[in-house]
């Protein structure tokens, strides 16, 4: 379709005509200097910021002109739809990878299953060309039950589109095959990419591409996927494939080809062979679809004896029974102890500066003789909450998700899920939760989403149910600081014992996750436990480069602004409620001694029990919230942030007792208000969000009670 639009509207890469030159004879004359004259092609090259100027190519040459002088000049642009092209293949061969090779998004990827459970979207400029890209959850059949198989196939088969790229594991080909021969089955333009390529080759494994393309009879294109230059082929064969006739898919046995003909009512050839699945009398298509990709990898990959040993060896030692609970505590300890040996002197800085610029806000306020309450709320109240959310937040995020982030890169979380199946089978739930809970360490709302790689829906609810017991991002770094304070001390190996508490806390939530998951599944939620199964990827060489850009930008950045924008407005609430009267008394103290004997019985305070009611909208602001409302007259002085901590807390009334029944509603109690938004839109029922945020309150609040009748008793 063709249509003359201004100059400046021509999009980036794109090529037009000039058909008119509206100004005077003297802008006329200059133009037809620079080449710019009617007829005479033009390409859009790059934009500057803003949007002004404007670089295109024209007669061999590159010129600038700012958007004022190209209002002037028309051109003829011939406007093409964008392509739509769609990313599939089978879990951890690298599409989520690919997709953010070619788009520049940040999906985020890992070494194992199941880390896309929904489909992104994004956009490409090549040659010229815009293209729309959708990244699929991986499935290894468009046929499957689960859940996010069934999106990978709803997407698939409701989005239209020019051509699939099929993206395939280059070390282990046979399965990704196989789902390109169901893909063919719709009727559309194919390319298949063989990802990890650099592996195959280290492994010795040799592939002909050239022979899998002609047996295939669809493009075949060797890639890997982080650098670049190896993914742009698979731009060119899809828009050459898209622009092709459709290839003709794998034909099954004439008998089963009758069977689908008799389906003449079904929309699609497709369509025709689902239908026969589910009448049970196309026992054969899946087993057809595996012989032929046998047989096409036999002719074309040649795999070696020796490869994958070391993967073999392995993880032998890590799923053996004497080593695999002792190795994976000991990895649990390392990453705490890592995160608490890297974080004292950072937090100390922070909380340093945070100091200063509260002195330096509170002598600016003074200067312009900002009215007492204005500077209150916002430096003692905003500021200085912010402040303290930053300091005791950042550094241990810092630490913590680059050092969680490499395991999961390097491929340990799957074996962690084999490990545990054993003990959620005896809860009659799945050990893929044990992969939910991993996500949930980074947020339980991702958790709760991870939750769709589950098969049967009852073992689903069960993992939603119970993610919210493990310590997410908002809640690790307040249980560090509390732990540093009141349990690890200040002589040599505090930061040892600190992380070996840290583990048993986390210990002790896995176990209430199966006390409470066997608990349901012989309740509300009864039922026998389904198959169990998880691919183990190889062990990979970390991404050093992603893993600091992705756990620092995407989960430390983001976890610490959204705090940092929560934290804000309640504090300024807490301040607030501080410094408004009634009756002699200030709001928060008749708050906080309203809820002061539920406080007690849980062996805390009434201030604590309103900064966990408060801290709802974040977790991460439960601790600071309760520091603004006990700073009243007190100022945290530039002392080290364990020592500020512990002397501000101490000082109204924190004791050993109370540390402890903080850290156990601090790891048991409702989650954040984002992750509740998440359980209602993925179980579609108000009554399971609400579940999701009882449960683990109840819990919480049963162990403080009994801790705290414990504490009673002893004394």
């Amino acid at each position: 379709m063709q249509e003359i639009i201004p100059l400046t509207a021509l999009p980036v890469g794109a090529r037009a005509v000039i058909r008119e030159i509206r100004t005077d004879t003297a802008g006329q004359q200059r133009f037809a200097e620079l080449g710019i004259t009617p007829g005479t092609e033009i390409v859009c090259r790059l934009r500057g910021a803003g949007g002004s100027p404007i670089a295109f190519s024209v007669r061999g040459v590159t010129l600038a002109l700012r958007n004022q002088d190209c209002e002037a000049v028309s051109v003829q642009y011939e406007k093409q739809p964008a392509p739509v092209f769609l990313l599939a293949g089978n879990p951890n061969v690298g599409k989520s990878t690919v997709f953010n090779a070619l788009t520049g998004l940040k999906q985020h990827t890992g070494n194992w299953c199941g880390k896309t459970v929904a489909g992104a979207e994004g956009f490409c400029t090549y040659k010229g060309q815009r293209i729309r890209l959708t990244d699929t959850p991986g499935t290894y059949s468009l046929f499957s039950q689960t859940a996010e198989e069934r999106a990978a196939a709803e997407v698939i088969l409701q989005t239209p589109h020019d051509c699939i790229i099929c993206i395939c594991d280059a070390t282990a080909p046979e399965r990704g095959i196989r789902l390109a021969l169901e893909l063919l089955q719709l009727h559309c333009h194919v390319v298949l990419g063989l990802n990890l390529m650099d592996e195959a080759r280290a492994k010795q494994i040799e592939i002909d591409l050239g022979k899998l393309s002609e047996l295939l009879g669809i493009p075949v294109i060797g890639l890997t996927a982080k650098r670049k230059k190896t993914v742009l082929p698979l731009l060119d064969a899809a828009m050459q494939q898209a622009a092709a006739d459709s290839p003709a898919p794998f034909f099954f046995s004439p008998e089963t080809e009758q069977a689908i003909k008799e389906h003449a009512d079904a929309p699609s050839r497709f369509a025709a062979i689902t239908a026969l699945l589910d009448s049970g009398n196309g026992s054969d298509i899946s087993g057809a679809l595996l012989k032929r990709a046998a047989v096409v990898c036999q002719a074309a990959v040649r795999v070696p004896e020796s490869a994958g040993a070391r993967t073999r060896l392995a993880d032998r030692i890590l799923t053996h029974r004497f080593c695999r609970i002792p190795l994976m505590l000991l990895f649990l300890v390392l990453v705490f102890w890592l995160t608490l040996a890297g974080t004292n002197y950072p937090s100390q800085w922070l909380l340093a500066l945070t100091g200063r610029l509260c002195d330096l806000a509170d002598r600016g306020a003074a200067a312009i003789a900002l009215p007492a309450w204005l500077s209150g709320a916002l430096i003692d109240g905003m500021l200085r909450g912010t402040g303290w959310v930053i300091s005791v937040m950042l550094p241990p995020m810092a630490v913590f998700f680059p050092l969680f982030t490499l395991l999961e890169d390097i491929g340990l979380l799957p074996r962690i899920a084999f490990n545990a199946d054993r003990c959620f089978a005896r809860c009659h739930a799945c050990g893929k939760q044990c992969l939910t809970m991993a996500m949930g360490f980074g947020c339980n709302a991702v958790g709760v989403t991870g939750c769709r790689i589950m098969t049967s829906r009852r073992e689903r609810l069960i993992a939603i149910l119970t993610n919210a017991f493990v310590p997410c991002n908002g809640r690790l770094p307040t249980l560090l600081a509390i732990i540093t304070c009141f349990f690890a001390g200040s002589a040599s190996g505090a930061n040892l014992r600190a992380a070996l508490m840290l583990t048993g806390l986390t210990v002790l939530s896995v176990l209430m996750t199966l006390t409470c998951s066997a608990l349901l599944s012989r309740t509300l939620l009864r039922g026998e436990p389904s198959s169990f199964v998880l691919e183990l990827p190889p062990f990979r060489r970390p991404r050093i480069g992603q893993i600091l850009v992705h756990s620092v930008l995407d989960r430390t950045v983001f976890v610490l602004g959204r705090a940092a924008v929560t934290a804000a407005p309640v504090s300024l609430l807490i301040w607030v409620l501080a410094n408004v009267q009634t009756g002699g008394h200030s709001l928060l103290l008749l708050t906080a001694g309203a809820l002061a004997p539920v406080g007690r019985l849980l062996g805390l305070d009434g201030v604590t029990v309103l900064a966990f009611l408060l801290g709802i909208p974040a977790n991460e602001i439960i601790l600071p919230v309760a520091v603004t409302s006990y700073l009243g007259s007190t100022v945290l002085t530039e002392v080290g942030a364990g020592e500020a901590l512990f002397s501000l807390l101490s000082a109204n009334g924190w004791t050993l007792h109370t540390a402890a029944a903080f850290l156990v509603l601090m790891l048991f109690h409702s989650p954040c208000a984002t992750t509740l938004l998440t359980v209602k839109k993925e179980t579609g029922s108000v009554r399971w969000m609400l579940l999701s945020m009882l449960l683990p309150t109840a819990v919480g609040a049963v162990l403080c009670l009994l801790m705290n009748g414990i504490f009673l008793f002893a004394a």
